[in-house]
């Protein structure tokens, strides 16, 4: 679909938002479907993969979807139980199309916002991300220690004074071997002389 059309139709769609509102009729949200790891483009295949593997393991139902029971199943195992209110919330704040249940894609929305720093850590939702984002029992120490040291270096490139420090050493490399490499023309001109 090209530009204009796109923005062609999400033009109309907004008129006939705001006619159907004039009207005082209900307006049900239309969502697009989108291929996961496009629109997760901040995770990788394997993390999403991890993320629909933790999300197929408590969707005891085989539905799609984490409901109120399921997402109060998953608490408890994981050791942070909610209360009833908690849990509506958890789902309420990631829950886009208002269906009162988790899908896999708005469980991914869980990650997107603890990764951005929006979910409050001791939160129902801060607990679950944290909780579930590496399991020790599975992957042993060693896979610990690399998911640890590659969240420290997700944050290293995110990090300004890092991509200075990282600019600056490449200058430094590339004009040592600019000199060195003068130093061997010179060396082969003076060669010719002697």
């Amino acid at each position: 679909m090209s530009a204009d059309a796109e923005l062609s139709s999400i033009l109309n769609r907004r008129q006939q938002i705001n006619e159907a509102l004039d009207n005082g009729q209900a307006i049900k949200p239309t969502f697009k479907v989108v291929n996961i790891y496009t629109e997760f483009h901040e995770f990788s295949r394997k993390e999403i993969k991890d993320y629909q593997a933790t999300f197929s393991k408590y969707d005891v139902g085989n539905d799609g979807y984490l409901d109120l029971a399921e997402l109060k199943i998953m608490m408890e195992k994981l050791g942070a139980p909610q209360t009833h209110l908690g849990l509506k919330g958890m789902i309420a704040e990631v829950d886009e199309d208002k269906d009162g249940k988790i899908s896999f894609r708005e469980f991914l929305l869980i990650y997107r916002k603890a990764r951005a720093g929006e979910l409050v850590s001791d939160s129902g939702l801060g607990q679950l991300a944290r909780l579930t984002e590496i399991n020790v029992d599975e992957v042993g120490v060693g896979g610990a220690k690399s998911f640890f040291e590659a969240k420290i270096e997700q944050q290293l490139r995110t990090n300004k004074f890092h991509d200075e420090i990282r600019q600056e050493q490449e200058e430094r490399r590339r004009m040592e071997e600019e000199r060195v490499l003068r130093r061997q023309q010179f060396q082969q001109r003076a060669a010719v002389f002697q």
